[in-house]
């Protein structure tokens, strides 16, 4: 899924015991090519948040099976480090697939702990196909504009306009990029890091990736294990399921979080006056989404418009307090204006941009295999919204171009690893756009991880985010490679933040959407 910008997002039942390498590209050799890249230029482009922010463009192969053909241009960023003590570069990645790590790496270097910041050049990336790199996709500009088609299918005429939009998305990507998407994929932008690493002029790096950026940094582990030197992945993707199966997945773990977003509504009756029980709050929900269906508040936010909205509330509790706002006045006031407004600051980023869903389709459709039946997509989402309804659907059709993608599809590298240093991975239990089971999963699959666990917690990229348990196991592994050692699932346990209160919360929520410095801000909002 998204947040699926940032932010957000593979059929284990299609792909079952096919976890193979696809020959040449796809192939676990990491030494498959070599190639001189020039030394990096670093020109400041310092932000009032970032004054050390500098940043530099990299030359790489657009296939790297053929390194002296056609390049493309990765845009880098980069913190440089300060203190004596240097511990090379630490390459950031905020996930998606399609989110700029630019910014990230400002975020990163002002966000850990002074004296271990300065240790790390913190490199931020655009990975290929997103942001300032180029080319930069945009498969048909304007594709989630409202007001889109009701993603609930319930009659026929519904699903043909959403079917539509799906094909025409797909027939736009390969009409203006066809030479193209078949190497925008997560193998190749792993090779890119490689890529990173020796224009920097490193023998290893440190990695640090949130979402599917987990992914990433697993396959790049997988490829060129050798040169990993500490790892750090927080909110991390099962890579058994990779993308059909995940996002079905993540459709029930999604509406678990609203349901808990409902009940701290009916908790707050007081300030929200929507009643004190969880499910007399839900009908409200729902009956709000059928009058948004048949009129659209402002003309712009109808029922896929509501769920693009509350989708980042399933990301991070603290957009909550606004959210309900939202909710609150138009149920209670008939006041449509706060959820427009609600709309304009997280519905919109939700839908994610031209080149953040373009490459979001690219990499997952050609990443792996999908149906192309949509027999098959109409059965499952039947079957996963009985159970799971606030989400499935608009998720589905976030998805369907991969039905009619005009590239074939890769096979998922196998990540199992046992020739890595001690890698760090963080989970909350209740994370519903990489559910726990990925962490637990990529815990057995790279040998000597450690797995620490916010229990109870339901945010997605939980480090540096203010919970001083998590920052203190990632500062301490950064700093010289500890690492929690328990007994059972989890090496280490941390409690979540507490819930956030109604009106101070309300205002931060409506910073931090307006002027994007949180992390949350910077994630990309699928996986």
């Amino acid at each position: 899924m998204r947040k699926r910008a940032a932010a957000l997002c593979g059929a284990a039942v299609v792909l079952a015991g096919t976890f193979t390498a696809v020959p040449t590209e796809a192939s676990a050799s990491g030494t498959a090519t070599t190639l001189r890249y020039a030394e990096l230029s670093w020109k400041s482009c310092a932000t009032e948040d970032h004054p050390t922010l500098q940043c530099a463009s990299l030359n790489v192969p657009l296939d790297h099976r053929r390194p002296e053909g056609e390049k493309i241009t990765l845009a880098l960023s980069r913190v440089p480090h300060t203190a004596r003590t240097y511990q090379g570069p630490l390459l950031v990645n905020p996930g998606g697939p399609g989110g700029s790590g630019l910014t990230l790496a400002g975020f990163v270097a002002s966000s850990l702990p002074a004296k271990v910041a300065a240790q790390y050049d913190v490199i931020g990336f655009d990975p290929r196909g997103v942001g300032a790199s180029k080319p930069a996709l945009d498969c048909r500009p304007g594709h989630f504009e409202p007001v889109r088609p009701d993603s609930l299918p319930t009659t026929p005429a519904i699903e043909r306009a959403n079917l539509d939009r799906a094909k025409s998305f797909a027939a736009a990507c390969r009409k203006k990029y066809a030479h193209l998407l078949p190497y925008i994929h997560t193998t190749g932008a792993a090779r890119d890091l490689d890529a990173i690493r020796q224009a920097l002029g490193a023998q290893r790096i440190s990695y640090f990736g949130y979402s599917y950026g987990t992914y990433l940094g697993a396959v790049y582990a997988k490829l060129f294990p050798e040169r990993v030197r500490r790892m750090v992945l927080d909110s991390v993707v099962d890579p058994t399921d990779v993308w059909y199966e995940a996002n079905l997945n993540q459709d029930v773990a999604f509406n678990d979080r609203h349901r808990a977003f409902l009940a701290w509504v009916a908790g707050n009756d007081s300030t929200y006056r929507l009643g004190t029980d969880p499910e007399q709050v839900e009908a409200r929900w729902y009956a709000m989404r059928a009058a948004l269906a048949e009129k659209p508040a402002g003309g712009t936010v109808g029922a896929s418009e509501l769920e693009d909205t509350f989708v980042p509330g399933g990301y991070y509790n603290g957009y909550w307090p606004i959210l309900a706002e939202a909710f609150a006045a138009y149920v209670n006031d008939k006041d449509p204006e706060p959820l427009v407004e609600a709309y304009d600051d997280f519905g919109a980023v939700a839908a994610s941009g031209d080149n953040g869903y373009s490459v979001y389709t690219s990499v997952q459709c050609r990443d792996a295999g999908w149906p192309r039946d949509w027999r098959r997509w109409r059965e499952d989402n039947w079957a996963v919204y009985e159970k799971a309804p606030s989400m499935t659907w608009n998720n589905a059709w976030y998805n369907a171009p991969c039905a009619f993608w005009p590239t074939g599809s890769l096979r998922p590298l196998n990540v199992a690893n046992g020739k890595l240093p001690p890698v760090l991975l963080f989970q909350a239990t209740g994370d519903a756009a990489t559910p726990y089971e990925g962490g637990v999963t990529v815990h057995r699959l790279l040998a000597g991880s450690s797995l620490v666990v916010e229990e109870g917690g339901g945010n997605h990229g939980v480090t540096l985010s203010g919970n001083a348990c998590l920052d203190g196991h990632l500062a301490a592994y950064l700093a010289d490679g500890t690492v929690p050692r328990g007994h059972g699932e989890a090496d280490a346990v941390c409690e979540p933040l507490p819930d956030p209160k109604p009106a101070a919360a309300a205002a931060r929520a409506r910073s931090a959407s307006s002027n994007g410095s949180t992390l949350h801000g910077l994630l990309g909002f699928r996986h």
